[in-house]
């Protein structure tokens, strides 16, 4: 074999590497601008209406879900009050952002659904716009079956975050028992607490004890803030409105 041929296969193999090479590279790049021309930032969507922020997502490639509405006092009514992902984050077109919706102010008045048949207080509820909430049930044989003894937020409360109100409803024995609607223990005794939650058979750990700081009097017209009684819950877990069941125990942080 000739020196001549050796060099013209030589060069001819350097010349595939080379082809190959730019095949791989643009391939790469091909790929490369695919998968980054299918990336989006996901846009700062809060304050805006909920029918401007589905638009503006849609331009970009991306689905818009209401997944909550809360009341607020500084968002107005249909306008967002959060999203996730966050501002800025970089995910695939077609992604599905979620968001809560404002309903503005709260100005419906939480009905009294206490004493109520669960069907009437069901309507009662939705007739002032307000959904029902987690149904828990447990068992009073003091009131008939399927009365309220119990909601969640109290009536005509202020200030609620949801519209929903949860309801614990009556029912005639222990096995039809599935849970209990947490009530707000706050400021009650200690003692009380712990006596409430054990007469429908719910178990509390022993309770925290922390200091409380005295409150400052209140200045000018400012009515001074309630003292926190020693002795008195001042936190709970789980919350007020969550529902719990017989295999729970409730904690409470109580004052010095």
């Amino acid at each position: 074999m000739s020196r001549h041929f050796l060099l013209k296969l030589f060069r001819m193999a350097s010349l595939v590497m080379v082809l190959v090479a730019i095949a791989l590279l643009s391939a790469i790049t091909t790929m490369h601008f695919a998968i980054h021309g299918a990336e989006v930032q996901v846009p700062a969507l809060k304050g805006m209406t909920v029918a401007d922020a589905r638009s503006q997502a849609a331009g970009m490639g991306l689905n818009l879900n209401v997944d909550n509405r809360y009341y607020s006092g500084d968002v107005a009514a249909g306008h967002i009050l959060s999203q996730s992902p966050a501002p800025g984050t970089v995910v695939r077109r077609e992604w599905h952002v979620r968001v809560a919706e404002s309903l503005g102010p709260q100005k419906v008045d939480v009905p009294d659904t206490i004493g109520s048949d669960q069907r009437l207080a069901s309507l009662e509820l939705r007739r002032v716009g307000l959904d029902v909430g987690a149904i828990a049930r447990f068992r009073d044989a003091a009131v008939a079956e399927g009365t309220v003894v119990s909601q969640d937020p109290p009536p005509h409360a202020q200030g609620i975050e949801q519209p929903s109100v949860s309801l614990l409803i009556a029912v005639p024995d222990i096995e039809a028992s599935d849970g209990y609607v947490m009530p707000d223990l706050t400021g009650l005794p200690v003692v009380t607490a712990q006596a409430q939650l054990a007469s429908v058979g719910i178990k509390t750990a022993t309770p925290l004890f922390i200091d409380v700081p005295v409150a400052h009097v209140g200045s000018g017209n400012a009515p001074p803030a309630p003292l926190v009684a020693p002795g008195s819950v001042v936190a709970q877990q789980p919350p007020a409105g969550a529902r719990v069941d017989l295999t729970m125990q409730v904690n409470l942080t109580v004052a010095k």
